[in-house]
């Protein structure tokens, strides 16, 4: 996650509470924004920053509410963290900008879990990972994405018979479990090479034969390939 301070109305992640004391009540997060839509009166929001976790590209911001709000009574651990993160933001101290990233990384998870607790409606990877059975094989594919899985494999893992994991997977997931785990790849190759990898060791992690194996791979799921990305990459690097 890479999270930025900004200006009011200007990012997707939003504390809010009470602007005279200066104590949060709640957060809201946008995640497939850059911009929140929101409906909080500007006089109530302490903190605006813009997060993002991978763009539309992650199963997992895709597969969350438009909206996310979690709310506190200023006593428990969720206000405890907001007042965490305020402190940081506000202090601008050595190490504040890792510091919020790590701290905004908890807070959505702390959201995530709530959007859990409430219950996943449409198909995704939050549906999948609601359900105790199916949740096992994914978070199996998510800790070990290299391993060359077998849909047996997975359905044990879960401790489903095949086809009854297999039905479950595209109902609750919205696609296959060999479609899902070759999307994640992806998605983990090309974080990687764009922080700089070498392409040999991004294939040799998620269990591609080659580097060729890799590109060809990378480039029909991306339309470009990962040494395109990387120099992009650098390139931006420059510019900021």
């Amino acid at each position: 996650m890479s999270v930025k301070m900004v200006a009011p109305g200007e990012g997707n992640l939003i504390v809010f509470g009470n602007p005279a004391a200066g104590s949060p009540c709640g957060v809201e997060f946008w995640p497939r924004h850059q911009t929140a839509q929101s409906s909080i009166p500007s006089m109530e929001r302490l903190l605006e920053a813009r997060a993002g976790w991978g763009g539309h590209s992650n199963p997992l911001v895709s597969a969350l509410s438009e909206r996310l709000v979690m709310e506190t009574d200023g006593n428990d651990n969720t206000a405890m963290l907001l007042q965490m993160v305020m402190a940081e933001a506000i202090g601008n101290r050595c190490g504040s900008a890792s510091a919020l990233n790590r701290l905004c990384e908890v807070l959505i998870i702390r959201l995530l879990r709530r959007q859990l607790e409430l219950g996943a409606t449409t198909p995704g990877l939050l549906a999948g990972l609601s359900d105790d059975r199916l949740s096992r094989a994914l978070v199996a594919m998510h800790e070990n994405p290299g391993k060359s899985w077998r849909n047996t494999e997975l359905a044990d893992v879960a401790g489903m018979s095949l086809s009854r994991f297999s039905e479950q997977f595209v109902s609750r997931v919205g696609e296959t479990p060999q479609s899902y785990l070759r999307r994640w790849r992806m998605i983990l190759a090309r974080q990687e090479i764009a922080s700089g990898r070498r392409i040999q060791s991004v294939a040799r992690k998620l269990g591609y034969s080659s580097s060729e194996a890799l590109s060809r791979a990378f480039n029909k799921h991306y339309g470009r390939s990962p040494v395109a990305v990387r120099k992009e990459s650098r390139e931006l690097s420059i510019v900021r």
